[in-house]
């Protein structure tokens, strides 16, 4: 017998009223029968917990009843903070203390806004995730959590983009960060084979190969802000993302396009450039790139209402690659 699923029966019967032993039962994740019980031996302490048989019938708290218990652990106070966003709190494994706390709060508000908040929760949903791209499997998460959590050092393997691609690294992790939809920790590292003084990183946990919990413990640095480290870092990752620029041409659909397909970064550019050419529409604007390779991918999704004219490079690329697929397609000229 479980105290703490006790407890959520009457947490339950306390927030929501009458219910049947199959709603408690589906609520807590139980047997129909373990519900039955469960009530039982909340009766049996002395609980008034009233049975109403019937069609519409159930369980309910005999009226005025209210319970105390509500106090909250370690656990469901940290899971407050995900209890708009439950998808983060399952990546994390904090699902269930975001039950067991918002059941809690629940039962300690007042019957009106109890039903408020019900209410509330009914017509709001946060779907963090971006579109078109599945969620990423992070395992090693929850072990992340306990590391930053109790201040931990983790042995690591973790997968980069530059060579050498596998590295071991040695993680003080400071915070995690959930950024549409994938997840980061800021820790402190050293490689595993260097002396040189820790310094702060951002890793994709999805990219976490294998990780150890150690025994070593650290100091988290008081003058340590997670925002602001974070809101440094997306400074810089911009900084460094835009190393050139390009003269493009667009078409009144290919500015209409603009937005699903491409970065706002580059939205904003076009906006602010914009100069128009010929009467038929078009616009001549400067925007930033970061290489040829990824300019050249991102523009060719604007199919012909776009055209590159300048760099040279970038404009050659583009002609190789349109040639390339009309190779593909067998299509030596203009009909």
């Amino acid at each position: 017998m479980s105290a703490g699923r006790l407890l959520s029966v009457l947490l339950l019967l306390q927030s929501r009223g009458r219910m049947s032993a199959r709603a408690i039962a589906e609520e807590l994740g139980v047997s129909v029968r373990t519900a039955y019980r469960d009530v039982e031996r909340l009766q049996g302490a002395g609980v008034p917990v009233c049975a109403e048989p019937g069609r519409g019938g159930g369980y309910r708290l005999l009226d005025g009843y209210r319970t105390r218990l509500t106090g909250m652990t370690e656990g469901e106070a940290r899971a407050l903070l995900f209890a708009g966003l439950p998808d983060a709190a399952a990546d994390l494994g904090l699902a269930a203390e975001v039950s067991a706390a918002r059941l809690k709060l629940l039962a300690a508000l007042p019957a009106g806004a109890r039903e408020e908040a019900a209410r509330t929760a009914t017509v709001f949903h946060v779907d963090a995730p971006g579109w078109y791209r599945e969620p990423e499997q992070t395992p090693y998460l929850p072990l992340f959590v306990d590391a930053t959590l109790t201040q931990r050092v983790v042995e690591a393997r973790y997968r980069r983009w530059r060579a050498p691609q596998e590295v071991s690294r040695r993680l003080r992790p400071y915070g995690l960060v959930l950024k549409s939809g994938v997840w980061y920790v800021v820790a402190a590292t050293e490689s595993t084979t260097a002396t040189a003084t820790a310094t702060a990183a951002t890793y994709r946990v999805a990219q976490v190969l294998d990780a150890t919990l150690s025994d070593e413990r650290f100091d988290r640095p008081g003058d340590f802000e997670l925002g602001a480290y974070w809101a440094s870092y997306l400074a810089d990752f911009r900084a460094r993302r835009y190393t050139g620029t390009a003269t493009i041409r667009l078409s009144p659909q290919g500015r209409r396009r603009l937005p699903d397909n491409v970065a706002p970064e580059v939205v904003r550019a076009v906006d602010a450039t914009a100069t128009a050419v010929g009467g038929d529409g078009w616009v001549e604007a400067v925007v930033p790139t970061e290489s040829t390779t990824h300019a050249c991918g991102e523009l060719l999704r604007l199919g012909a209402d776009v055209e590159v004219v300048a760099p040279a490079g970038l404009r050659r690329a583009m002609a190789d690659t349109v040639g390339a697929l009309a190779r593909a397609y067998g299509v030596t000229g203009r009909a």
